[in-house]
């Protein structure tokens, strides 16, 4: 069985530094990408479609990442795709840090740490895990973009996935994400 692939693939106009795209996102953080409508009242992050305007790679990377993460293998169909790659690796890191019992509060201090974290590694950096299938940005004020781009993804994406694991009103995370604490996406972790 394939892994899934992003449905952002065939997104015209994608802008690319290196073979990264910036997709637009739905998100209230500054950062370079293009802002993507609001949701409207009558949906929320969990019910939204993959075809609604307002679906973003955030929401894609957060539903597929449990599927996802039983693959070790990735073929890598295009520029999307690699959006999608750095998101579940980025939200296994996430997972890793909410422990059982923790409280919401806890969990935020924890996560938001990592994802204001400005001093991580992105493509074409020594310490970046997935040198091999990412290119590196072609100067400095694009590696900057990048960087922003990502910061912006990581404070996105750290915010919605506290509202899925914490999800049912309770103080106690979702024993059914912890669950994948321990895997790694591709034997990989950011």
């Amino acid at each position: 069985m394939p892994a899934y692939h992003s449905v952002f693939l065939d997104e015209p106009n994608q802008h690319l530094i290196g073979n990264f795209a910036l997709l637009p996102l739905r998100t209230r953080t500054r950062g370079p990408a293009m802002q993507l409508p609001p949701l409207p009242a009558d949906l929320t992050e969990l019910t939204i479609e993959a075809s609604h305007e307002s679906y973003d790679p955030l929401d894609e990377i957060i539903s597929l990442f449990r599927a996802n993460t039983f693959f070790r293998n990735f073929e890598i169909k295009g520029p999307a795709d690699r959006v999608l790659i750095y998101g579940i690796l980025f939200v296994s890191e996430l997972l890793s840090k909410i422990k059982p019992g923790m409280s919401r509060r806890d969990a935020e201090k924890a996560v938001n740490n990592i994802a204001l974290d400005t001093n991580f590694a992105i493509p074409g950096d020594a310490g970046f895990p997935l040198n091999q299938a990412f290119e590196a940005p072609p100067d400095r004020q694009s590696a900057e973009t990048m960087r922003q781009y990502i910061m912006q993804m990581r404070q996105e994406l750290a915010a919605r996935l506290l509202n899925r694991v914490y999800a049912d009103g309770t103080n106690t995370p979702s024993k059914w994400w912890l669950s994948f604490t321990k895997r790694k996406f591709m034997g990989k972790a950011l």
